[in-house]
C-alpha cells in the first residue's frame, strides 16, 4: 500500500509498505477515506520527540472495514467508522474505568496508553495510508452512518474535537461560565467549540497567528493577540478585572512567544494569572517526561517550573492528561448528525496523500492559512 513514512527529522514521504493483515483473531483492517495531520505529528517531524525511522505515520483516520478477524461479532465488513487515536484493550483497570488514554495491556513497552503512529504509544503503524490494521476492533470503532455525508467532520472525532471537548471537561466549562483558551490551533477551535456547547458566556482565544484567532472569531470567541502585548492584563481588562471562571492550556511543550523564542512555563503561568481563585485549567496541550532541545535545564528533563505556588493560593485545580476519545466520540458524533456541532469549520486544505510531504513543511512553517490538513488516500 502506500502510505506516508517518518524518515527523520523534517523528512516524511510517501512510500510503497507491506499491506497491513489480521494478526490477531480481535483485529480489522480498515480501508482509510480521511486521514487527518495533528499539530501533535510535528513533534517527532522537528526531531523534538524521538521516533524511528520506517513508521507509518497518522493518528486521526476513518474510513470502511475491508477485513475482519474470527473474534469480531460487532463490526462487520462495510462499516464506515471512526477510529480512535487512544487503542485500547477493553478490559484493563483503566479501560474499565472509561480511561482508554491509559491503557495498561496495549504499549509493549509497558507505559500507559497507545495508539497508531506516534512515539513511545507502541509499534502500531498510523492510518495516513490506504489501510490500517486496528486491534481489538470491537472495543475500539465508532460506528458511523453509512455514505459520505459529514466525512469533514467525522474525521474529527479520532482526536481533536474530543480533545477539545476533553480539555472543557477537565477545566469544569459550565453554562454561563467564562473561558481562556491559550492556542488557536486545531485542538484550541475544538476546544472553543465546545466551550460553547457547554453554554460558555465568554470565550477567549489567545494567539499570535491572525488567520487561527480569525477562525476562534468565526467560531464566536472573543481573540485576543498575544503579539499585541501582555495577554493577562488584557484578559483581567476584558473581564472587569475579575479573571475567568476557566481555564484551557492547548499549546504543550514547545510553547513560544511571537519572536520564536521557547518559553516553556508561559502559558501555564498565563493561565494562572487570568483564571479565578477556586476555578479550573485544563491542559491538554502535549507535554513530555524529557526534551533534550528545551529552552530550560528544568524542562529538558520535563520539569516545568511554573507559578504553582500562586495557583495554590488561588485554589484552583488543574486537570491534564490525553483525552480518553470513547468517553465522548459517540455523543459528539450524535451532535453533529443533529446539526449542533460542525467541527469541519477548521479545514483549511484536503490534499491526496501524494501531496503530504509539502502539507507538513507549510503546516510545520505554520503559513498562513494551512490550519488543519485532510488526506484522502482514494484521491
Amino acid at each position: 500500500m502506500k502510505a506516508v513514512v517518518f524518515n527523520g527529522p523534517f523528512d516524511v514521504s510517501v512510500q510503497q509498505v507491506d499491506d497491513p493483515k489480521i494478526e490477531a483473531p480481535a483485529d480489522a483492517v480498515i480501508r482509510i477515506t480521511t486521514a487527518n495531520i495533528c499539530g501533535s505529528d510535528l513533534h517527532p517531524y522537528e526531531g523534538r520527540s524521538p521516533m524511528d525511522p520506517g513508521m507509518v505515520l497518522g493518528h486521526e483516520n476513518m474510513g470502511i472495514v475491508e477485513e475482519v478477524g474470527p473474534a469480531v461479532n460487532r463490526i462487520k465488513v462495510g462499516d464506515r467508522v471512526s477510529v480512535p487515536f487512544n487503542l485500547a484493550c477493553g478490559t484493563c483497570r483503566n479501560c474499565n474505568e472509561g480511561w482508554t488514554s491509559a491503557c495498561l495491556r496495549a504499549n509493549p513497552s509497558g507505559e500507559p496508553g497507545a495508539g497508531y503512529g506516534y512515539p513511545h504509544m507502541g509499534p502500531y503503524w498510523g492510518g495516513q495510508a490506504e489501510l490500517l490494521r486496528v486491534p481489538w476492533a470491537d472495543f475500539n470503532l465508532l460506528e458511523l452512518p453509512a455514505g459520505t455525508e459529514w466525512e469533514s467532520d467525522f474525521t474529527m472525532l479520532s482526536d481533536i474535537f474530543p480533545t477539545g471537548y476533553h480539555a472543557t471537561e477537565l477545566a469544569g466549562v459550565s453554562p454561563g461560565q467564562t473561558v481562556a483558551i491559550f492556542g488557536a490551533g486545531p485542538v484550541g477551535l475544538m476546544a472553543a467549540h465546545s466551550a460553547n456547547l457547554r453554554g460558555a458566556s465568554q470565550t477567549f482565544v489567545v494567539d499570535f497567528e491572525p488567520d487561527r484567532l480569525a477562525l476562534a472569531e468565526r467560531m464566536g470567541a472573543t481573540a485576543v493577540n498575544a503579539a499585541d502585548g501582555d495577554v493577562v492584563s488584557a484578559i483581567m481588562d476584558l473581564t472587569d478585572g475579575f479573571g475567568v471562571d476557566c481555564g484551557v492550556e492547548a499549546v504543550g511543550f514547545q510553547a513560544h512567544d511571537p519572536a520564536g523564542q521557547e518559553h516553556p512555563a508561559m502559558v501555564l503561568d498565563n493561565l494562572v494569572g487570568v483564571v479565578r481563585a477556586t476555578g479550573r485549567i485544563g491542559v491538554v496541550g502535549v507535554y513530555v517526561s524529557e526534551d533534550p532541545e528545551a529552552a530550560t535545564e528544568e524542562a529538558k528533563q520535563g520539569r516545568i517550573a511554573f507559578d504553582f505556588g500562586t495557583a495554590f493560593t488561588k485554589g484552583i485545580a488543574i486537570g491534564t492528561g490525553q483525552c480518553p476519545v470513547k468517553r465522548y466520540n459517540r455523543h459528539l458524533r450524535d451532535l453533529i448528525i443533529r446539526g449542533q456541532a460542525t467541527p469541519s469549520l477548521i479545514v483549511s486544505h484536503e490534499l491526496s496523500l501524494d501531496e503530504a510531504p509539502s502539507a507538513y513543511e507549510n503546516f510545520d512553517k505554520r503559513v498562513d492559512g494551512w490550519t488543519k490538513v485532510l488526506l484522502h488516500p482514494a484521491g
